[in-house]
């Protein structure tokens, strides 16, 4: 069922919200009219902080404007008229409004669809408890959003007794009032004759006795109320507290857990829409009820009565602060993280947000963001609150910037667009530990008052760890590092512990994720796959996947001891085979026409029983993102057949002919392992026989000498292909 149909069916508060998503910024009859056209648009596939993306966004809102026009043209009858006229006026306005700034109508649309969604999606839920994924989402949504509920009841409640004693406090000063009015008057009758004074006096007296009597009932029933008021002010504020754990220790601690595992490839965190939702009602309930303890503290000033209530109100007042402090502070976040491997005077970006912003009025008076680097000792003595006499270890250019409000979503944030780390300056490292092995963070800080001045907070915030590099050449031994952070870090860690060695099956996981992120590819390691790498990592030759199971793998073996009989490590050898991957085969690997993770005997034992000239592609393990061609063939100088390795195909080979042309010209080759023809696996990836590579070619459209060469060295080789020394003895 589309959503717009859905919403429609919206009830109560839902209902409520979903119209206040609307506006002049965007009008619900827009909403209305285009409801298809609007869901069927792929908004989520413009990122609102790439500037790149305007031009993508432009195009939408110029077909916004195109099918309001349509709709507009296409209306007939009296009402039609009246209906023609409005659509053309919305478009004319929404022209207006979004021409300069096309990104704003795509974070307004993408603003609106995802809480339609999620306000259905509640609905749902509340309506059909048992359904929704098995994973069990919407009952932990449903659990919060019970909870708030019944917040709201208990803040309303403390609102009504609230008043009942303000009333009754008024009603108590009155009757003191006039208690003091009648004092007043006895002392008045020593001027009277004695006569009259005794009648009046007896009179006033008794009034008197009674108004004191009923005072001092009432002070008691005062002080009853006040204490069971702060008593149910106790039990909130401990229900909001439980409240903000949830959302904030486990949901947005989670929703950070995401973010740092897209950093090795992991699905996306998913918005932040509803978590700042969740976190605007706690800020809305916790000043709520930090406004209904002032107002029982003016009460209290202004009628004293000894009593315990003074000191529980000086604890409500403690706790509640406590409570909006350590909810502003944790909701001050990196939306955007920067690089986590970052280049010495490249450009780069962030963006940090404060999900309780818009309902704290922070934008009235908008802070600014100071970004600086620091080293993983700083980020240690910072979150210990020790002085770090406000040390950096680096230069960050452009690393100011203050928060802007998004009216149409209701965000507060700042977009660091052009930082540049100008410098970086490096501790005394550990042991073996390298320049690509240190990490350094960017801590995000800012300050700003909240009520009038009433409370005043200072944020900060720690980016994920961050390797600092000087050279493209140091970028495979700093992805290592962040990968293995990212992997195996764990929530609430001093900065940067990781363990030295993992359990294999957890590498496995991370690799797999890494490689299907890269390679672009839904086809992940196969356990076959994932035990060739752990031959490769642990030097052994069991080919049972269980044997593993149980075993660790440190960092060393990782990324920092050289494989045996080689001068590259691990992680070297496999972020090699990825590079090769994503730039020249990712179209062979999804086809399924590279196997890949084979050895030299594996891909002997595999071909050995097929037909001559069949084929398969090997990664290659003497040289770091090669493939290798293996392929069965009868040996000349011997009455027997063989299986023959190519020398290995790097990137630098790619970029002159693809994998497809040189499989072409190799005419020995004729079925791709097991028995494919090899022109159903690659011809359509081929270049057309009349078609010469212009990056052969010159400015003058001459031959380039040194890559024609190096094509006719790989078709000369496997001519001499007979030669058993130039081939079954080739390293691969």
């Amino acid at each position: 069922m589309a959503l717009w149909i859905q919403a429609q069916q919206l009830q109560g508060d839902a209902l409520h919200q979903m119209q206040s998503l609307y506006g002049q910024h965007f009008p619900i009859e827009v909403r209305h009219y285009l409801s298809q056209w609007l869901e069927a648009q792929l908004w989520d596939a413009i990122d609102l902080e790439n500037q790149q993306d305007e031009f993508k966004a432009k195009r939408l809102l110029d077909g916004l404007i195109q099918e309001l026009q349509r709709k507009a043209e296409h209306q007939m009858g009296e009402d039609g008229f009246l209906l023609k006229i409005k659509l053309g006026h919305y478009a004319t306005q929404l022209k207006s409004s979004y021409d300069p700034c096309p990104l704003e109508l795509v974070r307004c649309v993408k603003h609106i669809l995802y809480t339609e969604q999620r306000l259905v999606q509640e609905a749902s839920n509340a309506s059909s408890p048992g359904s929704g994924p098995v994973d069990g989402t919407p009952q932990r949504y449903q659990q919060i959003n019970q909870t708030f509920e019944e917040l709201r009841v208990m803040t309303q409640d403390t609102e009504n007794d609230l008043r009942k004693l303000q009333h009754s406090q008024e009603y108590f000063i009155i009757q003191y009032q006039e208690s003091l009015r009648i004092q007043a008057q006895l002392s008045s009758l020593a001027s009277i004759p004695p006569a009259e004074r005794v009648q009046r006096e007896s009179g006033l007296q008794s009034r008197k006795s009674t108004l004191e009597a009923w005072l001092t009932r009432e002070a008691n029933t005062l002080q009853k109320y006040r204490q069971e008021l702060a008593e149910k002010h106790q039990r909130t504020l401990a229900l909001l507290r439980k409240q903000q754990t949830v959302i904030v220790d486990d949901e947005l601690i989670q929703w950070k857990r995401r973010q740092q595992l897209t950093g090795n490839g992991g699905p996306s965190e998913g918005g932040l829409d509803i978590l700042q939702a969740w976190c605007e009602k706690l800020a809305d309930m916790i000043w709520q009820n930090r406004q209904q303890i002032r107002r029982v503290e003016h009460l209290t000033q202004q009628l004293p009565i000894p009593g315990p209530t003074e000191e529980l109100l000086t604890d409500l007042n403690a706790t509640v602060t406590d409570i909006i402090s350590a909810l502003v502070t944790s909701t001050f976040i990196i939306e955007k993280q920067p690089p986590q491997v970052l280049k010495t005077q490249t450009k780069f970006s962030a963006t940090v947000r404060l999900l309780v912003g818009g309902k704290l009025n922070v934008h009235m008076n908008p802070p600014q963001v100071k970004a600086t680097i620091i080293s993983e000792q700083q980020a240690k003595a910072l979150l210990k609150n020790e002085n770090t006499r406000n040390d950096s270890s680096g230069e960050i250019l452009n690393n100011n910037c203050v928060m802007e409000y998004h009216q149409t979503t209701g965000t507060l944030s700042a977009h660091f667009r052009t930082m540049s780390l100008k410098r970086i300056k490096r501790s005394d490292r550990r042991g073996a530990e390298s320049v690509t092995e240190e990490k350094f963070t960017v801590l995000f800080e800012s300050q700003f008052s909240v009520g009038g001045n009433e409370l005043v907070f200072h944020v900060k915030t720690l980016s994920l760890p961050v390797v600092v590099i000087v050279h493209g050449s140091q970028d495979n031994n700093a992805t290592a590092t962040v990968l293995w952070d990212n992997a195996f870090s764990e929530t609430g860690r001093v900065p940067f512990v990781v363990p030295d060695k993992v359990l294999w099956p957890q590498l496995c996981e991370a690799l797999n994720m890494k490689y299907k992120s890269e390679v672009q590819s839904d086809r992940g390691l196969s356990e076959d796959n994932l035990v060739f790498l752990a031959q490769k990592a642990f030097s052994s030759s069991s080919n049972n996947t269980e044997d593993y199971c149980n075993m660790t793998i440190t960092w060393s073996q990782f990324n920092r001891e050289s494989l045996p009989g080689r001068n590259f490590t691990f992680w070297q050898w496999f972020d090699g085979v990825i590079e090769l991957m994503k730039k020249h085969l990712k179209s062979h690997w999804n086809d399924g026409a590279i196997l890949g993770f084979l050895n030299k005997q594996q891909a002997l034992d595999m071909l050995m029983s097929k037909p001559n000239g069949t084929f398969l592609l090997r990664f290659s393990d003497s040289e770091i993102g090669g493939i290798t061609i293996a392929w069965v063939a009868e040996n000349p100088n011997k009455a027997e057949r063989m299986v023959w390795n190519l020398m290995p195909f790097t990137t630098k080979d790619f970029s002159i002919r693809s994998l497809a042309d040189r499989i072409s010209d190799l005419n020995h080759l004729l079925f791709l392992y097991p028995n494919q023809p090899k022109e159903e696996v690659f011809s359509r990836y081929c270049t057309p026989p009349n078609c010469m590579n212009d990056s052969m070619l010159d400015t003058e459209g001459e031959f380039d000498l040194d890559e024609t060469m190096d094509m006719a060295r790989q078709v000369e080789e496997f001519l001499r292909q007979p030669m058993e020394t130039q081939w079954s003895g080739q390293q691969s």
